[in-house]
């Protein structure tokens, strides 16, 4: 029954609290206002760069078989409920970093394929924009976030003299606005979530190049109310307006926000999104960084899926540790060293053991967040069926800093881009390029002739 007073509500209503805009679930007082202007009919494309340092265990990690017919490896083994939806690509390469340093050029250079210049920091040079770059300035301008930027490790300043004389900010970012300019990544999980869910001049800054700075204790200092407590005064207000059958959806989506705060947008601009209606309960992280560095990886991947989930953003990145990262893996039994420097194991087997290890931890991590957005169900499919996942590295073995048939990993589908469950052999050194390529111009549509040092598009995807 229509109740006689009815407010008429535009679908882009909010609620609305110091620093905060909370979205509204469809109501019956939005019927006259919602339009196919407002609202995507399909989910929109989700892509993903991660990026882990310092290679494999080469012998550890490639696997028996062929095309559907692989076998994962005991260093793979963890993504044995994934199998089905990963893609194993091989002797992809970025040739413009042979003959260089191990680290420092071949970071910037993961995700562009450009000649990075070596400089001490103030002509820095990568010799391209980054490939999630370009999709931030093209399909990523549909979002509140055109891109997502995320790593644990703060960006490292300095030269490394030794090194050859590379500015280290080079290892500290694989997202690159234009061949001079890093894109700052967050590294802090309270941070991150207030990015997606608080809007206004308290929004905070990026603690990617330090956690110390004052603006970012500032924003750490923000109280932990959730969104939901800065709009209830607005929420009051809208339940006395709209009839009855609206007050108790209202004060049912209330009440699941105070778990998962869903369906936060972030901006009040008049841009098509994908409303995701199942919840997804990430809770706002406490403050600083997490004790334990599995807890501060996985509450950074969480954040990422959350953004995707929500629709904040369609492009993200992840480091999960800068060039020469000097973390500690010793938490992990059978490890004591950090992952540099147990990746120049010189062929020790005990070395090679805990590096191997290193790398076992982070597929496990990979597998990890596969399974939690396989687990989303969207449209039919699931969120990771609407993604296209990258995981990769910038050396196959640390210890030789070989650049030749580089780990990399697609996941998911990519809305039909990629039919995954599969081993895909190229040529030897078939330029990284060529897979940035085929994503911008088959994934996505866009006019891009060459990219990088690419050659042409991959086959074998589909």
């Amino acid at each position: 029954m229509v109740p006689i007073f009815r407010k008429r509500l535009s679908r882009r209503t909010v609620l609305r609290g110091a620093g905060a805009a909370l979205g509204l679930p469809f109501l019956d007082a939005m019927v006259p206002a919602l339009n196919a202007e407002e609202r995507l009919e399909k989910p929109p494309v989700r892509n993903a760069f991660l990026f882990m340092p310092n290679g494999v265990r080469p012998d550890h990690y490639t696997p028996p078989g062929d095309d559907e017919q692989f076998e994962l490896t005991p260093m793979l083994a963890s993504l044995k409920n994934v199998k089905s939806e990963i893609t194993l690509l091989e002797n992809l390469w970025n040739e413009q970093t042979s003959g260089r340093n191990g680290h420092w050029p071949k970071v910037p250079a993961f995700l562009s394929g450009g000649y990075v210049v070596r400089t001490s920091g103030r002509d820095m040079d990568t010799g391209g924009i980054s490939v999630d770059q370009v999709l931030a300035s093209t399909v990523g301008q549909g979002t509140p976030l055109p891109s997502f930027e995320l790593g644990v490790d703060e960006a490292y300043t300095g030269v490394d003299n030794i090194g050859g004389g590379f500015t280290r900010i080079y290892g500290s970012h694989i997202a690159w606005r234009d061949p001079h300019t890093p894109v700052p990544k967050e590294i802090l999980p309270q941070l991150a979530f207030d990015r997606l869910f608080r809007t206004g001049p308290a929004t905070p800054v990026l603690s990617g190049f330090t956690t110390q700075h004052p603006e970012v204790q500032k924003s750490l200092a923000r109280d932990d109310l959730s969104v939901l407590d800065l709009v209830r005064e607005d929420a009051k207000s809208l339940r006395n307006q709209v009839g009855v059958s609206d007050r108790a959806k209202l004060d049912e989506y209330l009440e699941s926000v105070r778990s998962i705060e869903r369906r936060i947008e972030t901006s009040l601009k008049p841009q098509k999104r994908w409303i995701n209606d199942n919840s997804f309960d990430v809770k706002r992280p406490k403050a600083g960084v997490p004790e334990q560095h599995i807890e501060h990886v996985r509450l950074m991947l969480d954040i990422m899926v959350l953004a995707f989930w929500t629709d904040t953003t369609r492009v993200g990145t992840f480091m999960f540790g800068n060039a020469q990262t000097g973390r500690n893996f010793s938490f992990l039994d059978g490890v004591n060293g950090s992952f540099h420097g147990l990746s120049h194991h010189r062929n020790e087997e005990d070395k090679l053991l805990q590096y191997e290890k290193i790398g076992t931890w982070h597929f496990e991590q990979l597998a990890y967040v596969l399974e939690k957005m396989k687990s989303l169900p969207e449209a039919g499919g699931s969120l990771l069926d609407h993604s296209l996942v990258m995981f990769g590295s910038t050396l196959r073995d640390g210890n030789s800093h070989d650049n030749h048939n580089l780990p990399i990993i697609l996941a998911g589908r990519g809305n039909g881009f990629v039919r995954p469950g599969r081993r895909i052999r190229y040529e030897k050194d078939t330029p990284l390029c060529n897979l940035y390529l085929t994503m911008l111009q088959q994934q996505h549509g866009l006019d891009h002739k060459t990219f990088g040092d690419s050659t042409g598009a991959l086959d074998k995807l589909s």
